[in-house]
Parts: structure tokens; sequence; C-alpha cells
């Protein structure tokens, strides 16, 4: 009989905050280039309520545990000897899928040695969020210094890692837009945002070309898609980016938009993903990771919010607790 674990499983496979419980399955073996994970804590992303619902792609890497981020202690290697781990080793990580269990195999090449001042918790909730954000602003946006950013839902996790990252690479102006004045004033107030607009209150995309002298942003992250579509060829800058990493405002676009930015502003409009991406895309974001962010993780001039933390028997409260869009930062579970 293979050794066993508890793990958060899905009733019925997809269904509602309520349908996940903890349950019993096989203990994951680590192959060749790969560790065995005991975990601490792992953390949630709006992509674990998507995929409890049946409505994310997942890829074919990704088994039907939730969960991309952990922490933790390495408890066995795949390998006699994998380069620069060894049994003991505190880490984080990023994993295609199946953190919320009490171990996780993982390759290697996605794990990061967990500086010591660094709590379990504050870890688990740095490798989806700050990769997320790495490649949004430098792949995909292609930011330099003195360029401008404009930050959709700025107190989402990704976004706050992005500020962080944006003003510190001296950005000319970063920008942000929530739905909720105190939204607006943490952005601004604690991560140091250029201004933050109130999209439920303001008309967003005026605001921002008025923070700009009417020149726009030269890059554009944002996660709502169609309802922000407009407003964001509106407010972009000429040959500026717009990264699209979500749909929460919907797919289908209302009757009545104009594209004709797009060859006016020379605008370029590109989608991504990082979990469908191959190991050695997220491996090279991992080291991006290691060499540009930690060092400042270390001085303390970049900063983990979390929310809350939750026993992970409590996972369908804290599940709830992101499906009501009023966080600021990570919401994380640890495994007692």
């Amino acid at each position: 009989m293979p050794e066993t674990m508890r793990a958060v499983d899905i009733q019925g496979k997809t269904g509602p905050a309520t349908s996940l419980h903890i349950t019993d399955i096989p203990k994951p073996v680590p192959a060749a280039a790969q560790v065995l994970v005991k975990v601490k804590c792992f953390g949630l992303n709006r992509m674990d309520l998507l995929q409890r619902e049946g409505l994310y792609p997942l890829p074919p890497q990704a088994g039907p545990i939730l969960g991309v981020e952990f922490s933790g202690t390495i408890e066995s290697l795949g390998s006699p000897q994998e380069e620069g781990f060894k049994i003991g080793d505190q880490v984080f990580g990023l994993a295609y899928g199946g953190a919320y269990a009490e171990y996780i195999a993982v390759y290697t090449k996605m794990v990061v040695h967990k500086p010591s001042h660094f709590s379990w918790e504050e870890a688990a909730g740095i490798p989806e969020t700050w990769i997320t954000a790495l490649q949004a602003i430098y792949v995909i946006g292609e930011f330099t210094p003195g360029k401008s950013i404009l930050w959709h839902a700025g107190a989402s996790s990704v976004s706050i890692a992005g500020i962080q990252l944006s003003a510190a690479d001296s950005a000319s102006k970063v920008l942000a837009t929530a739905r909720q004045d105190s939204k607006c004033a943490f952005v601004v107030d604690e991560l140091g945002a250029t201004a933050a607009f109130n999209t439920t209150s303001s008309n967003w995309s005026e605001e921002v070309l008025k923070a700009t002298d009417g020149k726009g942003v030269d890059i554009i992250v944002d996660y709502l898609g169609a309802s922000y579509f407009q407003g964001n060829l509106d407010a972009v800058a000429k040959d500026g980016r717009i990264v699209h990493l979500g749909c929460m405002g919907g797919t289908k676009l209302p009757e009545g938009v104009d594209i004709s930015g797009f060859i006016k502003k020379r605008i370029r409009f590109e989608g991504s993903s990082l979990r469908s991406r191959d190991m050695e895309y997220q491996g090279k974001l991992r080291d991006q990771l290691v060499q540009h962010a930690l060092p400042k993780f270390e001085k303390g001039e970049y900063k983990i919010f979390v929310e809350k933390v939750f026993p992970w028997e409590q996972v369908a409260e804290a599940h709830q607790l992101m499906e009501s869009n009023k966080v600021k930062g990570k919401i994380i579970c640890r495994i007692s």
C-alpha cells in the first residue's frame, strides 16, 4: 500500500467554496530533479477559485489538487544529490498544482531557499504573485526606467508586488486603480504609487490622462478584460503596451468599442499566463526573482502584505474571503 497524506479535495470535482474538504490521497514520490517538500503554508490565488469552479484550463502537468505556491522543508530528494539542496532545507516555491496538501513534489528549478527572517506565511505568498509581476513588467511589458505604468486592481497581490517593483526601478509614474477608496489610499500610502483612482466613482481613464499630461501610460497591466478594454485603449500612450492577465470583467466586448487606438497609437496588446509555461520559461523567471527581488526583500525594501492566515481546516472560509474582493494582499493557509 502506498503512503498517504492529507490534502484539500473538491467534493464532486467542482463546486462552491463549501465543497472543499480535507481527505487522504497518495503521498507523492519525487522524480529525478525534484524534491519532496513537507508543506508548512500555501498561498491562495484567483486561479484557485476558477479551478475549483471548473473554469480554469489546467496545463497537463497539473493534477486535481489546488495550489501553486507553498513554503516548507525538504523531506527527501528525487536523486541521491540535487544540486544546491539537501534534506531539511527551508524553501518556498512554485508548482503546477498540488500545494493544498501536506507534501508536494516539485522541480528544484522552481524552489528557492527561504531567508531565515521570512515567516512561513510570508514565504508562501511570494512565488506566484511576484513571478507573475516580474513577467508582466519585464518580459511582456518591456519596462525600462523612466516609463510610466498603470496597475489595475492595485490592492491585489500581483499588483502589490508590481507597484513596488515599478517604483523601485524608477518608473516615471506608478498609477493604480481599485474599487474602494481605502484600497486607493493603501496603494499610495503603503506601496508608494504616484496616484490611484476609484473605478466606481470616477472616469479612471480620464484621470490617468490628466495624471500624465494627456500622454497616457506606457504600460497597463490588466486583469479585468472586457469591462476595461475601451478604457485601456483610451489611457495607454503611443507605442504603449497593454498586458492582459485575466478576464474578471468578462470576455465579450460591448457594442461600440472603438479599436482605432491600436493603429493611431501603435498599441501592442498581449495576453499571457504563467502556469501554462514550460519549466525552462518558469525557471528563468524564478532566477529573476532570486537575483532581482530577493536581495531587496532581505534589505526590507520590498514588503509582503498578508491579509489573513487561516488554519487549512478553514480553507473554505479562506476561499470565501477571497471571493469577497475585500482583501489587500495575500490569504495564506497554514498546515498544522
